[in-house]
């Protein structure tokens, strides 16, 4: 036979055979990975499943509403129970776990109105170009305790971070005021006396009863120069994950800049915060 069409011999460079290890390695990397998604992915539907349900859920009903054969469900709620995430009940039930809500009292304990705020105030001053402002309740006054603006905000900035101001006369305390009942308005009026700061202020308790009525009507409150002349305000008020209303968000501006059709964006922005503090408007409504 002629050497010439002998068969050669196939050899692997060294490259050759790490690229081939490399690929191997890669391709199983990627299904590991996969399944590790597809298993937190199926976790979670159980833990959705079981928080839809106010009582302990038998297995098939949870195979059921996730879709999962009931040997998958059984393995996964078998480590969620491990793991606390889950409780098995008596007669063979599963309800959340209080890992969970573990869990959960030190997300709601690390989240701050001011942090959660900061970003969307931003934005919603890119929109409009008019100072922004983030208060708290204090006892009978609103707090600032954060804003957003810049020198096109085309005003002074008329109270700064951590001033005061009573709340019948700011749109912010507006919205503090007609979240409580007529008798605690009224004490409030009897402590404070409802002094004016403008000849625009609301100092008779009908003027703020009336007023207070359309807040809760219209879902945000206003100033119209009632605290400082020439300078009107808007404000949402920003809620907790138990539906309390924990903060005001107002836009501030020159009276005659002052824009009613930023009032959606302005509600929008403040929902948007409440969210984050895991405010749920479906379950509060």
């Amino acid at each position: 036979m002629n050497s010439s069409h002998a068969a050669r011999p196939q050899v692997t460079t060294p490259h050759q055979a790490l690229v081939s290890v490399d690929s191997s390695t890669s391709n199983a990397s990627s299904a590991g990975l996969g399944m590790a998604i597809q298993v937190l992915e199926r976790a979670t539907a159980l833990l959705d499943a079981l928080a839809a349900q106010p009582e302990p859920v038998a297995l098939k009903d949870l195979s059921k509403a996730t879709g999962l054969h009931s040997s998958t469900a059984h393995r996964i709620l078998n480590d969620l129970v491990l793991g606390r995430y889950v409780d098995r009940v008596d007669s063979g039930l599963y309800q959340l776990g209080m890992r969970l809500l573990e869990l959960g009292s030190l997300v709601k304990g690390r989240l701050n109105v001011r942090e959660a705020a900061l970003d969307a105030m931003q934005a919603l001053h890119a929109l409009t170009g008019q100072t922004v402002n983030l208060s708290v309740q204090q006892s009978d006054e609103i707090v600032y305790i954060d804003r957003a603006w810049s020198e096109r905000s085309g005003m002074q900035v008329v109270r700064a971070i951590g001033g005061r101001a009573p709340l019948h006369l700011t749109s912010n305390g507006k919205l503090f005021l007609s979240a409580v009942d007529t008798r605690q308005v009224r004490a409030y009026a009897a402590r404070t006396h409802l002094a004016g700061s403008t000849v625009n202020s609301l100092t008779s308790l009908e003027a703020l009863e009336r007023e207070l009525a359309l807040v809760r009507q219209l879902g945000y409150a206003r100033d119209n120069e009632e605290l400082e002349l020439g300078v009107r305000c808007i404000a949402a008020g920003i809620y907790d994950d138990a539906g309390k209303l924990v903060a005001g968000l107002s836009i501030s501006a020159p009276s005659g800049r002052l824009e009613d059709a930023w009032i959606p964006q302005l509600v929008a922005t403040a929902g948007k915060i409440s969210e984050a503090l895991g405010y749920d408007a479906g379950l509060s409504a």
